[in-house]
């Protein structure tokens, strides 16, 4: 299904159309030099207290700068708190280390990771597996190449892993997503400041997941909703999506594009995506303000969209299915969708400003056949005056002459969604 090739010719005047807005962004107060600089004796010790520590055990990691020449690894031991002495005060950077691709790498139960930054891993910056109850407080994970496309893919990214909390935690600058949690079970993501990454926070073929009262500013994507094929979890259902404020995700995508066969959905991404769900299943999106996003606040589906080839996974489904939008609050940017990406050519070619809410229309065929008679069960209840919202009609042939764009929203409220999730032995 080839989408787009060309734009019409009234998008292409619309270019000229000056974008509107603030673009100030709320800044770290990570400031390395202001730290003393950790002596070889004292990384050499740390290293020998992730190596030797048992089970229980606190490891305090003192202010300062810490230029690490390997990685710190903490393999299946349980019930190990890492502790710095501040999200700011203590530094371990790892732009040095030649092998390896985290900075940090844990398996076990029961973690706490508190209190300290990890900057320039090769790869994943904080990478935990594996583990049942692992927490991230107050966390902050960065890159400080030159160049983004040459920063690691995740900052916090605990996959195959139970009772996840994430909180008070700042991640900025990933190829990929900020915070990531995937193939994993009962999850909090709260009051987070993610910036300037391609994906703010990312859950992925991930269950019973809630993300809320978290600032998503300048990413690519402020928040997804993402089940992708070939995993080890095949699928995840019930996410609630709430209390957030996303602002001015307009930041060029700088994703790693990937020449394998699935392809890399993330680097398919408009600039100017606030919400993003992508052949989701049970998700909630709810009470969140979505502040000035040039291509939409809003996208809701299928894998199709993304042109890559739909395998066949036991379990995975390609479709968005039981979605519930309702009471944000939207304010708009001024000036074009995006233009870099498909899917912000499409927007800029049918709607030609920036929209609340679009939906790409695309449904299982076994459920019905007309979108209009919501089969998928997209459940839209917005107030706002002058809510914008699209639902698209893609052809087989994807020609842009043939692609009809519906706006009435009509058929989408009259059903409702219940996403129930359960994440009380978290609320600690």
């Amino acid at each position: 299904m080839k989408l787009l090739t060309t734009l019409v010719g009234a998008v292409m005047v619309a270019v000229l159309m000056t974008a509107c807005g603030s673009k100030e962004t709320k800044k770290s107060k990570l400031d390395i030099a202001a730290l003393p600089k950790a002596t070889p004796e004292q990384m050499e010790a740390l290293v020998a207290k992730f190596i030797e520590a048992k089970e229980g055990e606190t490891i305090e990691i003192p202010e300062g700068f810490y230029e690490m020449n390997t990685q710190l690894i903490l393999d299946k031991v349980n019930k190990v708190t890492i502790k710095g002495a501040g999200m700011y005060n203590t530094v371990l950077s790892f732009k040095n280390i030649k092998t390896g691709g985290e900075g940090v790498k844990i398996a076990g139960d029961g973690i706490t990771l508190q209190d300290f930054t990890v900057m320039d891993a090769p790869g994943d910056c904080i990478k935990t597996q594996h583990c049942n109850n692992i927490t991230f407080r107050a966390v902050n994970t960065t890159w400080t190449n030159d160049k983004n496309s040459k920063n690691g893919t995740y900052g916090i990214y605990p996959v195959q892993c139970k009772n996840v909390l994430v909180e008070k935690c700042e991640v900025s600058h990933s190829r990929d997503a900020g915070i990531y949690v995937g193939q994993s079970e009962n999850i909090i993501v709260r009051d987070n400041y993610v910036f300037e990454n391609v994906a703010g926070i990312e859950i992925e073929n991930s269950d019973n997941a809630e993300v809320y009262n978290n600032l998503a500013e300048n990413n690519t994507g402020g928040i997804l909703i993402f089940n992708l094929p070939g995993l080890p979890k095949a699928f995840g259902s019930r996410t609630k999506v709430y209390n957030n404020t996303l602002k001015e995700n307009n930041h060029e995508n700088f994703a790693e594009v990937s020449n394998g066969q699935n392809g890399n959905a993330v680097t398919m991404i408009p600039p100017g995506s606030g919400i993003i769900v992508l052949a989701g299943n049970e998700v909630e999106i709810f009470n969140n303000k979505i502040l000035n996003h040039k291509t939409y606040s809003i996208a809701i589906a299928s894998y199709h969209i993304t042109e890559l080839p739909i395998p066949n996974h036991p379990g995975w489904s390609p479709f968005t299915t039981n979605i519930s939008v309702h009471d944000n609050t939207f304010e708009r940017t001024f000036g074009v969708p995006d233009l870099t990406k498909e899917m912000g050519k499409l927007v800029a070619a049918k709607c030609f400003k920036s929209q609340d809410v679009i939906y790409d229309g695309i449904i299982d065929e076994k459920k019905g056949k007309s979108a209009e008679q919501n089969p998928m069960n997209i459940c839209i209840k917005e107030n706002q005056k002058d809510f914008r919202f699209s639902r698209f009609l893609i052809p087989a042939s994807g020609a842009v002459t043939e692609i009809e764009v519906f706006n009435d929203v009509k058929p989408f409220a009259a059903c409702n969604v219940e996403v129930k999730t359960d994440v009380k032995n978290l609320n600690l």
